[in-house]
Order: structure tokens, then C-alpha cells, then sequence
């Protein structure tokens, strides 16, 4: 495919010139630019590029909405496990939409079979570079580290774990004053939804050894407790400038994890606040069952460390607040406006160099058939618009419902962390109780068989003063070891209580999350109609837009040598062109 460098026009590789300005057509450095996804995902420029995948800026063409579209890399489209996780980040990252994870709006297959996901168009730059610069305030650290959390809480509100938490994962968006002060988490691609069967194979470990949590490099079916240690190594990289272990190998890094203790923070800066440190640390626990009970505890240690008047402690919008919608910079004309264009133009070239008639027939027909296109062309875009509002209303009704559901899941989610720390609280409270009631009876089963050594085991013949003693010890023993242990089982089912109230919040939450599954399987059916009339649309546009193209240079060719038609062609080169063509995949 090549590109006309001054218009934008695409052509088949065997056309040298562009039939607008004459200019001579160059090889595309990148083919997916200009390429029309869906009938409605123009991609206009890459935006950055990974060993998996390459992210560009897009519009979509229908609702102007500006749009990232992350496109897996040709040469590994065979690979189904790839294939997967693109599906598994389009579902997960959709399904658990918050204000701090990265929304994705569509996801598909090019013609080619290529993987794709459209995502909303960030601005700002990834934390990895915001911590290169050095060491943060803890304020900073407070304020974005408690977005972090909220979006991890609702990620495992859900039953999504991230896998690879990393900086690179995390993007600081812009405020609108300027500031870099909104984090999102992105790249939800090994992300194991706990619902879903195992996307790796038996001994295979994804994720990024420099924040692997201990248990991570022992087991692949570690649960959420990772995630919270590696947002430990990224709070400690990010108040320290560096990681808490340092290794010149993945192997090394394995053992440090599981081994070293992490150094305390403030021993690198010692102006970090207490409270700071000890969640730090907390979260870096070797045991995950030292570390916070889930995401929602650590939002609340989080909260409180956050400066005054720092936009990252307010609460997302209610529901019910209209959702901005993001315009497009620029607003170029469409391929029919383009076209309408030079279709007038055509029709004054061909009255002036034929101002009696008598225009060659191929000549005519091809300007007619340029005109009947241009009519099918208006009447398929009606079309698409008709199917992309089906498709916008369908899109705006799953938001509502992931909308109302994820509210309902927070509420129920608090009132869950709060009882998992009331019930790992009321565990460590029973400690004495229960210690008390295994001491009393150690000590009733020594006076026992003290009692019992003095007769064998045998009735006494005779009455001792040492048998008397050792009986009233039995009894003394035994009264405290009944009091001891009622109180013991008293504490335990106070325990069991708690643990019950947890048992019935994850019953409810389960629930919910299988009202958030069946919302997900009727949006993606009826979404599946609409989005195939946009697909035949989208189609018959690329073709009739190659056809233009083919026409326009045939119309073109017998003319350029007659007179009298230099300021018309003038024309078309500076109005008729618009700065970037569409081209579809072929």
C-alpha cells in the first residue's frame, strides 16, 4: 500500500502518482494508519510500541470520540494464549469499570485476524517516569497510592487479579488544571478472573519478578494478597526512589522476595511518616495473611495521609452525573463531504472543456457513476449512524448497569473488609482465652494424676492428709479449668460470628457478581447484531471508497492535458484533499 505524501490518499501498490496533485506516492511506514476498524475506528497515529502490541490514537468517525487502539503485533496473531489475554483484558477491564482503571470501550479482529481494543485516549505519562525522576513527597505518594487501591479494590471486588502490578501498569493522568494527579490501572492482559478456568499452563509464572509476590513464584493461583504486595514495592519505590530489593537476575529477585525483609523506609528517608512506613511494610509481609485484609483497608490507611485539599481523596461523581464525553481536537470532513467536493469540481471540468457536449463516454460515465456512489455513500452513513446509536444506547445501558452494580458491590465490599478485620481482630482477641483454657487444663491433668500416683489409680484403704490435698487440688484444678474453658468457648463463638458475617457478605457478594456475568452475556448478544450491520456498512464503504479512487483517476487522466482547466485543478489540489485519507483493511 502506498500514500500520497501531500493529501493522504491511499493507493494499491502498483499506482506511482496520486491523481490530486500529481504527487509521487511513497511506501506507508505504518499500514494501520489510516485504517478503518469496524467500520468506525479510523487509527491516525501510533502512540507507543511494545513487544506485544502497538498503541495508536484513533477517532472514531460516527460520534467524532477521540480513542487508543491497542493492536497485538501481526507476527504473533497465531499464538491463541496471546489471543486470550486480549479478550480477558477487553472483558475484565470493561466488566470492573472504575474512575482509576483504564475504561475500554470495544475490542475485535482486523480483517487479517489481528486482536484489538479500544480504549479511552489518556493523557499524561506511566508512573515508572514520574518515579525516575526521584524520590516523591509522601503526599504524592498518599494521593496517588490511594487511587491505586481503590482501583485494585474494585478490580477484587470483582474477582479480578491484576498479576502484574508494576509502574509501567499505572498511568498519571492530567487533572484539569494541569496537574498530574489521577492514576489508572492498566494492562489487565494476564489478569485472572478467579470465575475463569486457567489461561497458563501447569508451572508457568506471568508477571514481573521485581514485584512478585512470595508466594507468586511458588504458586500460580495466588490470590489477591499479591496484588497488595506488589502495590507495597511500588509505594516503597516511589517515597524511596527505589526498589526494596535489588538483584542482577530474575532468580536473584525470587529469593529476595522470599527471604530478605525489605529495608524500612525510613531508614533511605527519614522523613516519611510512621503510618506510611508501617503500611509499607505491612504490605511487604512475607505471610499474606500479615498483610492488609484486602485493597479496602488499605484505601482507609491511605485516606488519612493524603494532604488537605488533594483532589485524589474526592469520591467519584454519583451514578447519576452526566458522563463527559471527550471531543476530538480537530473535526476533519468525512470521505462523503470530501468527495461532494470533488465531485463539483469534476462537473465544472467536464462543462468547461465540453461546453457543447460530446464528452468522452468513459469520461461521463465515470463522473456518473462517481455521483451514484456518492448517493449510496449518504445513504450508508445514515445507515451507520442508525447502528452506532443502537450500539451507544446499548454501550450507555451496560455502563448504567456495571455502574449500579459496582455501586452496590462497594457498599457491599466496605461492610465486608470491615468484617474480615473484625474477625481477624476478634482471632487474635481470643488468644488469652484460649491459652487460658489450655493452661487450666494442663494443670487439672497434673493434679489428676498427681491424685491418681498417691493410690495407683485404686481407692484409698485409708484417709491421708496428702490424698485429701491432692483431691481438693483436683477439685480446685477442675473448677478453674470449667470456668476457663466456658470462657474459651464463649470467645470462639463470638469468632465463629464474625466468621459467619464474612461468609454471608462474600454469599451476597457472589451474587451480585453473577448479576454483573449475566449483564456482560446480554449486552454481548445484542451488541453482536449491531455491530455486524456497522461490519456490512463498514464494508461496502471501503469498497465504494476504492472505487472512488479508481474512478477519480480515471475521470482525471484525459483531462490533465486540455486547456483551460489549471485554476480547477488547483483547486482540487488545495480543497478537494483533506490532510489524512481513510483506507480500510482490503
Amino acid at each position: 500500500m502506498k500514500v500520497c505524501p501531500t493529501c493522504g490518499l491511499k493507493y494499491p501498490d502498483a499506482n506511482d502518482r496520486c491523481f490530486v496533485d500529481k504527487a509521487v506516492l511513497e511506501p506507508m511506514p505504518d499500514e494501520r494508519i489510516g485504517v478503518l476498524l469496524k467500520g468506525r475506528y479510523q487509527i491516525e497515529s501510533p502512540l507507543g510500541e511494545g513487544g506485544m502490541a502497538t498503541v495508536y490514537r484513533a477517532r472514531n468517525t460516527l460520534v467524532e470520540r477521540p480513542v487508543a487502539v491497542k493492536v497485538m503485533n501481526a507476527h504473533l496473531k497465531g499464538d491463541e494464549s496471546l489471543k486470550e489475554r486480549f479478550r480477558r483484558e477487553a472483558k475484565n477491564a470493561a466488566a470492573i469499570a472504575h474512575p482509576n482503571i483504564i475504561e475500554i470501550y470495544d475490542y475485535g479482529e482486523t480483517d487479517e485476524g489481528v486482536p484489538f481494543l479500544v480504549m479511552e485516549l489518556l493523557d499524561g505519562e506511566p508512573l515508572d517516569q514520574l518515579i525516575a525522576r526521584g524520590p516523591m513527597s509522601p503526599g504524592q505518594v498518599a494521593a496517588l497510592g490511594v487511587q491505586m487501591a481503590r482501583g485494585l479494590a474494585r478490580a477484587h471486588d470483582f474477582d479480578v487479579i491484576h498479576r502484574d502490578l508494576k509502574p509501567e501498569n499505572i498511568f498519571v493522568c492530567q487533572a484539569p488544571d494541569g496537574s498530574l494527579s489521577i492514576a489508572k490501572l492498566l494492562d489487565f492482559g494476564i489478569a485472572r478472573s478467579m470465575q475463569d478456568s486457567r489461561l497458563t499452563s501447569a508451572g508457568q509464572i506471568f508477571g514481573t519478578p521485581q514485584y512478585m509476590a512470595p508466594e507468586r513464584v511458588t504458586s500460580p493461583d495466588a490470590g489477591a494478597e499479591s496484588d497488595l504486595y506488589a502495590l507495597g514495592v511500588i509505594l516503597f519505590e516511589m517515597v524511596t526512589g527505589r526498589l526494596p530489593f535489588e538483584s542482577k537476575d530474575i532468580p536473584g529477585f525470587f529469593i529476595k522476595h522470599m527471604q530478605e525483609p525489605p529495608p524500612r523506609p525510613s531508614s533511605l528517608v527519614p522523613a516519611i511518616p510512621r503510618r506510611l512506613e508501617e503500611l509499607i511494610l505491612a504490605l511487604l509481609e512475607k505471610e499474606p495473611s500479615k498483610r492488609p485484609v484486602d485493597a479496602h483497608a488499605v484505601t482507609h490507611a491511605l485516606e488519612p495521609l493524603v494532604p488537605a485539599g488533594a483532589g485524589a481523596v474526592l469520591p467519584p461523581p454519583p451514578p447519576s452525573a452526566p458522563r463527559p464525553v471527550p471531543v476530538a481536537p480537530t473535526l476533519p470532513p468525512t470521505t462523503l463531504e470530501r468527495w461532494a467536493g470533488r465531485a463539483a469540481l469534476f462537473e465544472q471540468m467536464l462543462a468547461r472543456a465540453f461546453p457543447s457536449g460530446g464528452a468522452p463516454p468513459e469520461v461521463a460515465a465515470a463522473l456518473a457513476e462517481i455521483r451514484a456512489i456518492l448517493v449510496r455513500i449518504h445513504e450508508l452513513r445514515g445507515e451507520g449512524l442508525k447502528a452506532q446509536r443502537q450500539l451507544e444506547s446499548m454501550e450507555q445501558n451496560a455502563r448504567d448497569g456495571r455502574t449500579r452494580l459496582g455501586h452496590a458491590v462497594h457498599v457491599l465490599a466496605e461492610d465486608l473488609s470491615n468484617a474480615r478485620s473484625a474477625a481477624r481482630s476478634a482471632t487474635t482477641e481470643i488468644e488469652p482465652y484460649l491459652r487460658a483454657d489450655a493452661n487450666a487444663y494442663d494443670a487439672y491433668e497434673r493434679a489428676h494424676q498427681a491424685f491418681l500416683a498417691l493410690g495407683g489409680g485404686e481407692p484409698f484403704l485409708e484417709p491421708t492428709q496428702a490424698a485429701a490435698a491432692a483431691a481438693r487440688d483436683v477439685g480446685e484444678t477442675l473448677d478453674r479449668w470449667s470456668l476457663a474453658k466456658a470462657a474459651a468457648q464463649k470467645a470462639e463463638r463470638w469468632v465463629d460470628a464474625k466468621r459467619r458475617e464474612v461468609s454471608d457478605l462474600e454469599f451476597q457478594l457472589d451474587a451480585l457478581r453473577g448479576q454483573l456475568e449475566r449483564l456482560e452475556s446480554t449486552y454481548e448478544v445484542d451488541r453482536a447484531s449491531a455491530e455486524e450491520a456497522l461490519r456490512e456498512v463498514g464494508e461496502e464503504m471501503g469498497r465504494l471508497e476504492a472505487r472512488l479512487t479508481e474512478l477519480g483517476a480515471a475521470f482525471v487522466a484525459p483531462l490533465r492535458a486540455r486547456p483551460g482547466l489549471g485554476d480547477l485543478f488547483a483547486r482540487l489540489e488545495q480543497e478537494g484533499t483533506p490532510a489524512a485519507g481513510i483506507r480500510r483493511p482490503m
